[in-house]
C-alpha cells in the first residue's frame, strides 16, 4: 500500500470512530431521557395513590381496583378528576362507593349521549 492510501484508510477509520461516538452520544441521550419520563410517571402515579387513600373510602378505591382491570383510561381519567377536585377543595373526603357510582354514569352518560338516526 501507499502512503496515499494508508492516509486516506486511516481518515476512513478516524470518520467512523466519530460517527461511531457521535451515535453512542445520542442513543444515551435519549435512553437517559427516556429514564427521566418513566421516573416523572412513576412519581405522579405514585403521588396520584396516594392521593386516592384519603380521597376515597375503602369501597369506592375497591371499585375502582375492580374497574381498572377493564377499563383503565376511564380509571385514570376519574383519579385524576378526584385528585383535581381535591386540590380545589370542591369535593368532600372521603368519596364513597354510592357517589363513585353516580360519578362513574355521569361520565358514561356523557359518553353514550351520542344517536344514530336513520333516514
Amino acid at each position: 500500500m501507499t502512503a496515499a492510501q494508508d492516509d486516506e484508510l486511516t481518515r476512513l477509520r478516524q470518520q467512523r470512530l466519530v460517527e461511531m461516538r457521535e451515535q453512542m452520544e445520542s442513543q444515551a441521550l435519549s435512553q437517559m431521557q427516556e429514564e427521566e419520563q418513566a421516573a416523572t410517571e412513576a412519581q405522579s402515579k405514585s403521588n396520584l395513590a396516594t392521593a386516592m387513600k384519603t380521597v376515597l373510602s375503602s369501597e369506592a378505591r375497591e371499585r375502582l381496583a375492580r374497574l381498572e382491570l377493564s377499563r383503565p383510561e376511564l380509571v385514570e381519567q376519574v383519579r385524576q378528576q378526584l385528585a383535581d377536585l381535591d386540590k380545589e377543595g370542591r369535593i368532600s373526603i372521603p368519596v364513597s362507593d354510592l357517589s363513585l357510582k353516580k360519578i362513574l354514569a355521569g361520565l358514561e352518560e356523557k359518553k353514550h349521549n351520542s344517536s344514530i338516526r336513520r333516514i
